[in-house]
Parts: C-alpha cells; structure tokens; sequence
C-alpha cells in the first residue's frame, strides 16, 4: 500500500470513545511487538485535543512508554464537518474507524476515506450499515484504489476467517458449517459497554429496511453444495458441547455468506453454508435470556421502549450491558471460544455420490471479545493492509475480512497475538 505520500500509516478516528481507547492502546502495542517504533508513524483522532491527550497518556502509562504522548500525532475532526473528514483522510494511509453507531456515524467517514483514496477499517456489527456501504460505495473506492473493509473486529473476523481457516484444514471440499460461541466469565462476570447495546436496539428496530435493501439488491442465489444446512430451533440442545444454544443474532452470518458469494463468483470457489449459534449454558442462564429477550423484542417495536431500552440499557439487560462497560478486572477475566463443526466430502467424492462422507472440527479461542480481541483484529487487519498488498484484492473496494484477507498471513498475525486457529478433529465418516 503507498503511504509514501501520507505523513500517518494509521489514523485511530475516535480514540476518545469507549473502544477507541483500547484500539489506540494496541496500535502502541503492535509499534513495541513488530518493533517499528519508528517505521509506523500513526496518529489518533476526535472532537477534543484534551480527551485524545488523556488516551495517550493512560497508553504510555499502563505501556511503560513515558515519551508516546509526545511521538503520536493528534488531529481534531468531527464527523459532522466533512471538510475536518477530509482533511483527517488526506493525511492517512488507512483511518481505523471507531465512531458508532455507524448508522448514524459511519457513512461520512466511508466517504471522505474513498474520495480521498484512503482505506478504511472499521468494526461495524451492523449488516444494513455494511452491506448498504457495499451498495454504495464499492465501485467508486475500487476507482480510488481504497480499500473499506467493515466489522474487522470480534465482529466479524473470528468467523469470517475461521470458516476459510476450516476449508483449507479441510482434505476435500468443505459444504456447511455451523459455529457455536461460548463466553467465558471470571469471578467479577461479565459486562459490555452500551455502545454496543445502542447498536442493537436501533438494527432490531429497523430490520425492514435490512430486508427491502436486500430485495432491491436481487441477488442471484449462491448455489448449495451437498444437503441443504438444516436450521435449528431457537432453542436447541449442542451435544458435542453439552450446552443449550440460541441463534448468534450479530453479524457474522451475514458477513460470511457475502465472503462466500465473493469468493465463488469471483474465485469460483465452492460456497460454503453457514449457520452462527451462541452456547447459554444450563437451563437457568437460559431462562434468564429467555426473560431479557422478551422484554427486548417487545420494547424494540415502538418509539418510546427504543428510548427505554437505550436509558436503562442495565436494567433490561439484566445486568449484561452498562453505560460505564466492564472493569479492567471483568476484561482480564474474560475469553472467548468460537467453535466450527464443518461437512463436507473427501478427495474424489461429491454429491452426486451421496450424503457428505467427512467431517472437522476447528476452533477460534481468545481473550475477552469487546474491548481486547475487537483492538488486535482490527490492528493486525491494517498491518495486514500495510504489509501483504501483493495478496490482497488487485483493486480496491468494499470487503469482508474474509474477501480482503483470505490470502494474506492475517490468521498468522492474529495467532501470534494471542487469538488462536486450530484444528480439533477430522475424520472420514
């Protein structure tokens, strides 16, 4: 990537918000591990000079860096100047955008960086933000030679990269996947910054607009390899786990199956199907989500419970969402482990021979989702941007992780910083 004529190799927009802090922590961090002090010049920035000064002194604090604060750059913008937006865009190679909501805050962003060919990562979980930005803007960046790579975060790399880690594991042709996630808690629980509840509420409220984007898109159907990937209910037992599963509601399912339409009409690569669950353990966390979901899917319909929800995101949460989000301690405390069961057939075997004869087992494991993951996927996706353009798409574009990445050492990148990609088991059957 030419950064040459840039005086920043990375630009942390929104530094001062809640995750930004955390993902200019690890620009800093990444600067120590790949030892480029010097070599990746990079800057945060925001609405407020004296906020952004905070963030980089809390990183050279909690880094053991006394002189960070001094080598960063600081540029103030805001997303409702565009002129600030342009002029933030102008002096980047890649901008790491962490402004949500992106509904209301993404697109002026998305603009400025492809009319100024600059790339743009963010860690959007929203599908009518990602896909409506691909509508829009995937032509004219491709023109620009910028590339837009959305929900780069927890959302949605571990599972966008996770099924093409699990087909090239695979000796033959992996047909459907479905993934289970599970959180892990320490002793002080768990809890997610309201950002991400905010997000939520207003996507659930306006899934009508998600379904007619989709219907004006028209898209032919990607063809189905092998039996169709039966769903199951919204509530069903995972024996192979011994716990109690819900559909995973974010946005990996949408972000694979784009990635999966890429690769085969562009690559002709044989689609994979693909279905996303979370594990609720035993019945009684069950029971509990079952209560704060119908209080969700109620309040979510009107006006005034969209308000409510976003008031008191705590209360009808039970607990699980806070305007203060976790603690350090809570972060510390916290993992993930997202597993693929993959089907599919051996080397000289096919459909038209039967039902799929073999089966894998991978996994995605790593450190607290939000606020630790989310920062090193999205760090390693711009190193990544930086570092392997040989591999990366010929033009530009609005990507998926998967589409952008899926030849470039990102799950290398990724391994060595702690969110590890592994084979569990595979068999013939």
């Amino acid at each position: 990537m030419e950064t040459n004529q840039r005086p920043y190799h990375l630009v942390v927009f929104g530094a001062s918000g809640f995750t930004g802090q955390f993902v200019a922590e690890e620009v800093a961090r990444e600067q120590v591990a790949s030892g480029q002090s010097s070599s990746l010049p990079w800057a945060v920035a925001g609405r407020s000079r004296e906020k952004l000064q905070r963030v980089l002194e809390r990183a050279a604090l909690k880094l053991g860096r006394p002189t960070l604060s001094s080598e960063v750059g600081i540029i103030i913008c805001d997303v409702t100047n565009p002129a600030s937006l342009d002029e933030m865009a102008k002096q980047a190679a890649i901008v790491l955008n962490c402004v949500g909501p992106y509904r209301f805050y993404g697109e002026p962003v998305v603009k400025a960086c492809v009319e100024n060919g600059t790339s743009c990562i963010d860690i959007c979980g929203e599908p009518q933000f990602l896909e409506l930005m691909y509508w829009k803007y995937h032509e004219k960046a491709a023109e620009k030679g910028a590339y837009i790579i959305g929900s780069s975060g927890f959302d949605s790399i571990p599972a966008d990269l996770g099924v093409i880690y699990t087909k090239n594991k695979m000796n033959g042709t992996l047909t459907a996947v479905e993934s289970f996630l599970t959180i892990h808690s320490g002793p002080e629980g768990l809890c997610i910054h309201d950002g991400t509840w905010k997000s939520a509420v207003y996507g659930f409220g306006d899934q009508s607009n998600l379904k007619k984007l989709r219907n004006e898109a028209n898209l032919k159907p990607v063809p189905i390899i092998g039996p169709k990937l039966k769903r199951r209910w919204p509530l069903s037992y995972c024996r192979e786990l011994s716990s109690y599963s819900v559909p995973f509601l974010g946005a990996d399912v949408s972000v694979v199956r784009r990635t999966q339409r890429y690769l085969h009409e562009t690559l002709e690569q044989s689609p994979v199907q693909y279905a996303a669950y979370i594990n609720m353990g035993g019945i009684t966390s069950v029971i509990k989500l079952m209560f704060a979901g119908l209080f969700f899917l109620f309040f979510v319909r009107f006006g005034i419970g969209r308000q409510l929800l976003i008031k008191f995101p705590w209360l009808f949460s039970f607990g699980y969402f806070s305007k203060q989000g976790p603690t350090q301690k809570q972060m510390d405390g916290s993992s993930f482990t997202l597993r693929f069961f993959g089907q599919g057939y051996s080397q000289g075997f096919g459909p038209e021979k039967g039902k799929p004869n073999t089966r894998i087992c991978t996994q995605v494991k790593g450190p607290e989702p939000g606020y630790v993951a989310t920062p090193i996927a999205m760090v390693q996706a711009a190193m990544t941007l930086l570092n392997d353009a040989s591999d990366l798409p010929s033009m530009g574009g609005v990507f998926t992780p998967g589409a952008a990445f899926f030849r470039t050492k990102l799950i290398d990148r990724l391994n060595q910083r702690g969110m590890e990609f592994s084979v569990i088991s595979s068999s013939e059957v």
